[in-house]
Formats: C-alpha cells, structure tokens, sequence
C-alpha cells in the first residue's frame, strides 16, 4: 500500500481519475474530427452493455483480457515484466488444438479439463525458457519474451501451412474439433436454466474458468506460502534472499504459472469460439493484458474489472465504427491507446498531485 495516500485511492481512486482523463481527451479527439463526443460515448455504452447480444460479446473479449492480464499480474508481483503473452497465447492455442484433436471426444465434459490443461501446458512450456534465461543468465525478460512473440506466431504459421493443415483446404487452418470438444456456449447453458440468450455471441464456458483464474490467482498470491516468496522476492531480491527465498525458483514457477494463465485465453478464442486453430487467434490481447494488469493494480478483483473495461472498449469500439463511418477503426485503437497511456506510462501525473493533496489534509494545511 502507498504510505502516503489511503489504499482505497491508490486502488480506486487513481485508475478513476486516469480513466476519465483519458475519456476526456479521447472526446477531444472525437470532437476534432467533427463528432458529438456526448454521442459517440452513448453509442459505445448501448453497444457494449445495452443488450444480452451487447454482454455476449463484452464478456467474451473479458474473457480473453482476464487471462491475459492475470498472466502479466503474476509474473508483476515478482517484478518481472512478462510482454509474452502472445506468444504464450498462440502456443496455449496449439496446446488446446492437439488436445481437441487428439481423440473423438464423447462429450465436452471429458474434453474440457485436457483441454485447459493442453493450453496451460503449452502456454507455461513457452514461458520456462525466457524465464530460464533471466533466472541463469541474466537475460532480461522484457527482451526474451517480446522475442518469443514472434517465434511463437512464425512456428504457428509453418505448423499450420506444412503439418495441420486440414486435408483439401487451402486455408492455413486445422480442421474442425469433433462434436465432443465443442464447449457450451452461454446460450446452450443458460438454456439449462430456462433463461433465454442470444446464439450469436461466442461467450461461452471459459468466462466461468476465467474468473475460477481470478480465485485462483487471489489465493495463490495472498494465501500460500509461495505466493509469500513471490511477493517478498518482488518488494525487494536482497531481502528476499536474505530470509532463504531462491530468485531462480520465484522465477521459474511465477513464469510457469504466468505462462500458463496466458495460454489458458486460448480455451476462449480456439476451443470456444473458432473451434479450430487459425493463424491469428490472440489479436492483441497478450498486449492489453499489459494495461488490465497495470490498470487493475496487480490484484485479480482489479484485473476482472479493467478486464471488463476493456472489453466494453473493443465491442463499443466496433459499434461505433458501425454507426459512426467518421470513426476509423484506427481511431478506436487511438481511444484505448489513451486509456493505456494514462493509466499506464502517465500514472504518476495523476498520483503526485493526489499524494501531494493526501498529504496535505494529513498536516491540516489550507
């Protein structure tokens, strides 16, 4: 917790001053290319909230950003700066794949904890060597992960053109995953319950796993004794090395597990909604992780709650190119690149002069 301000506005009352700033300047921008801002905000809302077809898609694109900014939150809290989760993601994909394709399934109930497993696996696989190399040989993680992005995406590409490609198709694409590893969709389930939904949205199964990822992660951190060392390792190395914690172990395992939780997106996006694997089914999202992370301050009620956030901006994002042609789909990616700038890399214009302000009244200055 910040000393000099109380938690709540570090954890609250920061990201909502840095949220509005960046929806002001962002309706500066709307204004100047000749758009009511007013407008533009309403058709973003209706689009993202203002109906079940409206959530279906929020909380799919959630889904996604929850896994992502869960990764980049684990590996935060022993100070590393994992930027891999693409690359994570897109062999999370294959390992979801294979395990779709391994066998026939008979039901999805069996098919879907290989199915995670597959993607965890294959997520933390691509994860160990970064975090071997920072761990042994000092090599930056920063450096090593951006790296591995683009190693996963080319051996993704050569795996889907040269090896699994589906036979007599021309597309760089598996063939479709048998009946069996098709997970339900939030129509299929809330149906159980006599509760109506669109069949359109792709929200599906994996929004259920992914906030079981938010319990997880909240008990690991702050509930066990690794996520002690974790924490400890990430406030200070010397210390922690001083009370017997290993810096190569934290390491090892923080990335594992940041690994995984990023491979994990893929049961969304390649078991629950394409239901084959294609080139590109990560589309960012190993990116944006980045900022639910940093916007939802490490902690997974925050991360589930930017993840949100975001997920609004990208289906209210789409609608409003829709409604609005003026409004590019450039100018979208400009939008939520100001609400990562401001609640990312301009954090502390907003937080000195608060703390300044937490100060002040502490001392009963005027």
């Amino acid at each position: 917790m910040n000393s000099q301000m109380p938690k709540w506005a570090d954890v609250a009352l920061i990201p909502l001053l840095n949220l509005l700033l960046a929806f002001l300047v962002s309706g500066l921008v709307v204004l100047w290319i000749g758009e009511n801002p007013l407008h533009a905000l309403v058709i973003i809302i209706k689009g993202s909230i203002g109906s079940a077809y409206s959530w279906g898609y929020t909380l799919y694109y959630t889904t996604n950003f929850v896994f992502t900014g869960l990764a980049v939150a684990v590996a935060f809290h022993a100070k590393m700066f994992n930027i891999g989760g693409e690359g994570q993601a897109t062999l999370g994909g294959l390992g979801a794949a294979l395990a779709c394709l391994s066998i026939d399934w008979p039901h999805w109930l069996l098919a879907f904890p290989v199915i995670v497993a597959g993607a965890a696996l294959f997520g933390a696989a691509w994860a160990a060597v970064p975090a071997y190399l920072q761990a042994r040989r000092g090599s930056h993680i920063v450096i090593t992960t951006i790296m591995f992005n683009f190693i996963a995406f080319a051996l993704l590409v050569y795996l889907l053109v040269h090896v699994m490609k589906a036979p007599g198709s021309m597309a760089p694409e598996t063939k479709t995953f048998p009946p069996g590893a098709h997970l339900p969709t939030a129509h299929e389930m809330l149906a159980w319950f006599g509760i109506g939904f669109p069949k359109s949205p792709p929200l599906n199964v994996s929004f259920l796993l992914a906030l079981a990822a938010c319990v997880f992660v909240w008990a690991l951190i702050w509930r066990t004794r690794l996520g002690y060392a974790i924490r400890a390792f990430g406030f200070s190395e010397p210390a922690a090395v001083y009370a017997g914690i290993s810096p190569f172990r934290v390491i090892m395992i923080s990335m594992l597990i940041s690994g995984g939780l990023a491979g994990m997106m893929a049961v969304n996006t390649v078991a629950g909604e394409a239901e084959r694997l294609l080139i590109d089914s990560v589309q960012g999202a190993g990116f944006v992780g980045i900022a639910v992370a940093l916007m939802g301050r490490s902690h997974p009620v925050g991360v589930l709650l930017a993840a949100i956030l975001f997920g609004i901006l990208y289906q209210g994002g789409a609608e409003l190119e829709f409604e609005l042609p003026a409004v590019s789909r450039e100018m979208i990616v400009v939008i939520q690149a100001l609400v990562i700038l401001f609640t990312g890399a301009l954090d502390n214009m907003v937080r000195m002069p608060v703390e300044k302000l937490f100060i002040r009244m502490r001392r009963g200055a005027p």
